[in-house]
């Protein structure tokens, strides 16, 4: 693979000297970028290559700008190179970017002719660059180097993940010794009714608590990276927890924390030191988040559903916007009143991006009024803070606190308004952000943008990690796309589907919702209920298919073709209402929305994906109309005349209470029972059988008015903890063990109780009794890998 890459550069060196006629750097540096470039992809831990970005030697103030920086997961620097070209003499030119301060761990200089490779001050390997063995090799040599500082960087972040426990361990001993202070207390009734109003109604002193242990650890975090000692002293939410910590925050407590920290914030402070360039060290800073928080609270983490939006996507996004305000109302995001909201900030990409992409002369009144963001926890919204703030700071040339930002649960907050009667129980700090809430909540949004945090389902009952529920927005979705859908409705409630229903009620008259997300919403039948709605609601659609679905094409790769490196497939929409809400839906029939549709090559790269997004303008995209179908697809349309049949079965016959209104062949139909514990409730032997279940019945008992977290003895679905609250005994009853077909064609012993299955659907109405004798036609779902029935 290795020559194969050199030969391909060699190509592209020979064909840019034939046509460009000469040897200059301009001319033929792009051939070797491109050489590294794909090199760097192909690592077993993939590299990135940089280019021109800002590097400021340990030691030195002064910052040099080589032509490619080689970058780790870690936003490490593990090598630089340097293009010369034929009328340069090359040691020359060495000698002069050592002078000016370039590193010399690992560097590499060429000319496209020579190949020089320096590490540790000393050259190692110097090729002919038409040898394509020797400068494969010096490729090898120079991408496996790994500098010291890098090395020492890794080994911080793994001690410190080794010692989180303890230090988790010495914050939430010395919170709950806390509890006698009565200054601690106070501070902490204030901290919790903001919690409790604007981050989830039930929010806990617990929770609080481990908000204070992440405002603690943090600290020098952000003095290291962005050299803002003074921010927790600042920002609003850390004014109120370091009054919180100031009441036991100290002494032995702080001293043992500090001990065990001081070699990670040491080395991040190394690292930091290094970087020049502000983007850079977004991107350093949001990797040093998603490390301590996994280290933190790894189920958090997944629930909160972490990924980095890739840049080329988020300016991509911003610039559509921009071009569809033009487009369908003559505006500009530029222009005063046109309020933006990112509703799940994360690290405060969209905003900072925004800030980079609005003209100078904007900026201010832009800044001050009508951007606006929200975040739900508090490390993100600290790092998302300081990234807008100083990314402001560095364009306009002074700093200005950003002051709207949020901390909130976009998802609770649906009455945009608070009432009065609630004010009063907010002093001091909190008080601010309440107001931030309420000046948000009346602003008329005329763009919402950003990525939400993606997570449909917990893989495991067990894990006590589900998304919590959302009452109000719960409701709204069953009244639209529930109510429009045909299909069964398992994971629309997940937090795309949740965000999507927010923005679409949030924006209420003229705007764009600009969204980067699953693309199920393209072709799932899940979703075929919002995709309904949507056609109602808005009056243009625009879906850009970035693909990348590992799951339904195994030739995929996450990490090569998807631009998340995840195995979900993405899709960027921009979904825009021309027209008032209510008219709107009285025209939707009539004149649905005009959906407008492109999908990138499928065997693409996620690099391949990410530059037709870089260098493409929206007004350049090739969309394709579509005219959904009856039954709400958008792609993948059949072409025959089955719609006209009389289907099997359907929601709409299974509900009727009218004779004459059922327009199927079977009324009665179900999935099959889903028990949510099959290692306890099928069994080979019915005595086997009966003896796990007396076992499993005598435990749940046991548990009643205690704990039921214990995994390893019960699995504590939904319902067997809901029926454990309400104090519901469960009896063993041998009739119930019946025959059952199990995945497919076993024949097994079956214990078929209310009590023990976790969702029997309408099998209690096929057989009432479990022994009762019917007929039935039972099939596999198509979009199924697994066949329950009876």
């Amino acid at each position: 693979m290795s020559l194969q890459l050199v030969r391909r550069f060699q190509k592209r060196l020979e064909d840019a000297v034939q046509f460009g006629g000469t040897r200059n750097e301009t001319s033929v540096r792009g051939a070797f970028q491109g050489l590294l470039t794909e090199w760097a992809e192909a690592q077993s831990d993939p590299l990135r290559l940089v280019p021109e970005v800002g590097y400021r030697p340990p030691g030195q103030k002064n910052t040099v700008y080589p032509d490619g920086t080689l970058k780790d997961a870690l936003q490490q620097p593990r090598g630089f190179w340097e293009s010369k070209d034929e009328a340069d003499t090359l040691d020359h030119e060495i000698e002069k970017k050592f002078a000016k301060g370039y590193p010399r761990d690992n560097i590499l200089f060429e000319d496209s002719r020579t190949a020089v490779l320096i590490q540790h001050g000393e050259e190692v390997r110097r090729v002919p660059m038409d040898d394509a063995e020797a400068l494969a090799g010096l490729l090898t040599t120079f991408f496996a180097f790994e500098p010291p500082q890098v090395t020492e960087f890794r080994r911080a972040i793994e001690q410190f993940r080794a010692e989180m426990p303890h230090l988790l361990g010495v914050l939430r001993e010395a919170i709950a010794a806390a509890g006698d202070n009565p200054d601690y207390r106070r501070e902490l009734g204030a901290f919790v009714e903001l919690g409790r109003e604007a981050i989830d109604p039930e929010f806990r002193a617990k929770d609080a608590g481990e908000m204070l242990i992440q405002h603690i650890l943090t600290g020098d975090l952000f003095r290291s990276v962005f050299d803002n000692a003074q921010y927790h002293e600042d920002n609003n939410i850390a004014q109120q927890l370091g009054r919180l910590a100031d009441t036991f925050y100290k002494g032995q407590i702080k001293r043992d924390v500090t001990g065990r920290t001081r070699r990670y914030y040491g080395a991040i402070n190394a690292a930091a030191a290094q970087i020049a360039d502000h983007h850079e060290k977004q991107r350093f800073l949001k990797v040093l988040y998603e490390n301590f928080y996994r280290a933190y609270n790894p189920a958090g983490a997944d629930r909160l559903g972490i990924f980095y939006t890739p840049g080329e996507i988020v300016r991509f996004m911003v610039a559509a916007t921009d071009a569809l305000l033009d487009r369908h109302f003559g505006k500009a995001l530029s222009d005063p009143g046109v309020e933006i909201l990112d509703p799940a900030t994360g690290t405060g990409t969209f905003i900072t991006e925004l800030i980079d992409y609005l003209p100078r002369n904007r900026l201010e009144h832009k800044y001050a009024h009508d951007l606006h963001c929200n975040e739900l926890a508090l490390l993100p919204y600290y790092i998302a803070n300081l990234n807008i703030e100083a990314t402001y700071a560095q364009k306009m040339g002074y700093y200005a606190e950003f002051r709207n930002i949020v901390l909130v649960d976009t998802l609770d907050n649906t009455g945009f308004g608070v009432a009065s009667a609630q004010e009063s129980l907010f002093g001091g700090v909190s008080a601010e952000n309440l107001e931030r809430v309420k000046r948000q909540n009346a602003r008329p949004l005329r763009v919402i943008i950003g990525n939400p945090p993606y997570r449909a389902n917990q893989a495991n009952e067990n894990d006590n990690n589900k998304n919590r529920e959302y009452r109000e927005i719960d409701r709204r979705i069953k009244e639209t796309y529930v109510a429009a859908s045909r299909a069964q409705k398992t994971k629309l409630y997940d937090m795309y589907s949740r965000f999507l229903r927010w923005a679409t009620d949030r924006l209420k008259d003229d705007g764009i919702v600009a969204f980067v997300m699953n693309r199920s919403f393209i072709d799932s039948r899940t979703f075929d209920g919002f995709r309904k709605v949507a056609a109602e609601e808005y009056t243009h659609i625009y879906v850009i298919d970035l693909g990348g679905d590992v799951r339904a094409n195994p030739r995929l790769s996450g990490p090569r073709h998807n631009v998340f490196a995840i195995q979900t497939g993405i899709a960027i929409a921009f979904l825009v209402k021309a027209t008032p809400t209510k008219r709107r839906r009285a025209e939707a029939r009539a004149q649905p929305a005009v959906i407008e549709y492109v999908r990138r090559p499928e065997m693409d790269t996620a690099r391949q994906k990410l530059e037709w997004l870089a260098t493409t303008p929206f007004e350049d995209v090739d969309f394709e109309r579509i005219r959904p179908d009856a039954k709400h697809n958008w792609i993948g349309q059949a072409e025959h005349g089955w719609e006209e049949f009389l289907p099997v079965a359907d929601k709409q016959t299974k509900q009727a209470k009218v004779e004459g209104q059922e327009q199927a062949i079977f009324k009665l139909y179900s999935l099959g029972v889903v028990t949510a514990r099959d290692e306890w409730v099928f069994d080979f032997s019915k005595r086997s059988l009966g003896g796990k279940v007396e076992y499993l019945t005598a435990y749940y008992n046991s548990q009643m008015g205690g704990s039921y977290e214990d995994d390893r003895v019960i699995k504590w679905s939904r319902a067997v903890k809901s029926k454990l609250l309400k104090g519901v005994i469960f009896g063993f009853h041998a009739d119930k063990i019946v025959r059952a077909l199990y995945r497919p064609y076993q024949l097994l012993e079956f214990y078929y109780d209310e009590n023990l299955n976790e969702m029997q659907y309408q099998n209690r109405f096929i057989f009432p009794e479990g022994s009762d004798k019917n007929l039935l036609i039972a099939f596999n779902s198509f979009n199924n890998v697994r066949w329950d029935c009876l």
